[in-house]
């Protein structure tokens, strides 16, 4: 069986490619609204803004967007439980040890 230090660093490595893929949406999402927002021609931006933004293509960035968040967060609760089973042990071989002596 895995220490729990090991299964931190695997699920801590996890976490770091589903962040890294997270925050690549989101830093990617102004550009590729600007690249459907040129893609529609000369209009007004506004206008262009508003297209692209009602489109289903959108809808489907923004859902991965969220997803890809979401995945993050739910593996680093994992990593924080983990630390927390860690915090756990050793409060409870600490108290082990004290009832030991008396």
């Amino acid at each position: 069986m895995d220490t729990l230090s090991e299964r931190f660093r695997i699920i801590g490595m996890e976490w770091v490619d589903l962040d890294h893929a997270a925050r690549l949406l989101e830093a990617t999402k102004s550009a590729i609204l600007s690249q459907k927002m040129a893609d529609l021609g000369d209009i007004p931006v506004t206008r262009a803004e508003a297209q692209v933004k009602s489109s289903d293509f959108w809808m489907d960035h923004v859902t991965k967007i969220e997803e890809a968040r979401t995945a993050a967060n739910k593996k680093k609760i994992e990593m924080e439980t983990i630390r927390m089973q860690f915090s756990e042990r050793q409060s409870r071989e600490a108290t082990d040890r004290i009832e030991r002596r008396l």
